[in-house]
């Protein structure tokens, strides 16, 4: 009987033919079979405003999704060094109440690609500083700081070559792994 992960991937740019779209099809088909990664929408999240609580249907719709998973891989462009806005919130909604934060033990990983030289370095170590607040075990090895990722994949998120090729492969096989050594209770 083989074990299998729910992981919710969550796409840190709204724009629906996004190079970060991209690199998370590109993610998602090169998985191993024991994760089942499935996109998480935040483009339908209003601003998180506490005065809202208990009133805004998506806010549950993004919280069951995320409790219902075992693990979360972080997708993000790179905004003035640092996380895009609507990634942000979507952290903030999964996070409260903070005695119910969705993001609680969740096996995590954070991939950042940009169209320039430095793959995003700002954004990816942004996600990482909420994340261990949140008390998110985040994958620290491989690190991916996708370069030049507009280069690198092909609008339907296919890879433009092998050296990227091996490397998301790589990442997703060690993610998998750290999936299984920290998820508690698989999903199937």
């Amino acid at each position: 009987m083989s074990v299998h992960f729910e992981v919710a991937v969550l796409v840190g740019s709204l724009r629906s033919a996004s190079i970060t779209r991209r690199v998370a099809r590109a993610l998602i088909a090169n998985a191993p079979s024991s994760l089942r990664c499935k996109l998480t929408e935040i483009g339908d999240l209003p601003l998180y405003n506490e005065d809202l609580e208990g009133r805004v249907p998506t806010w549950s719709r993004f919280r069951g999704e995320i409790t219902g998973s075992d693990a979360v891989l972080f997708v993000t462009p790179e905004y003035n060094r640092s996380l895009p806005g609507c990634l942000k919130n979507a952290i903030d909604v999964g996070s409260r109440s903070s005695d119910k934060s969705a993001w609680k033990g969740k096996a995590a990983g954070v991939v950042s690609a940009a169209p320039h030289n430095l793959g995003g370095f700002g954004a990816n170590l942004a996600v990482r500083q909420s994340l261990v607040y949140l008390n998110m075990p985040v994958m620290q090895q491989p690190e991916a700081y996708i370069s030049n990722a507009a280069d690198l994949f092909g609008e339907d998120g296919s890879v433009k070559s092998e050296a990227t090729q091996d490397f998301i492969r790589t990442f997703m096989s060690a993610y998998g792994q750290w999936v299984a050594k920290i998820a508690v209770s698989p999903a199937g």
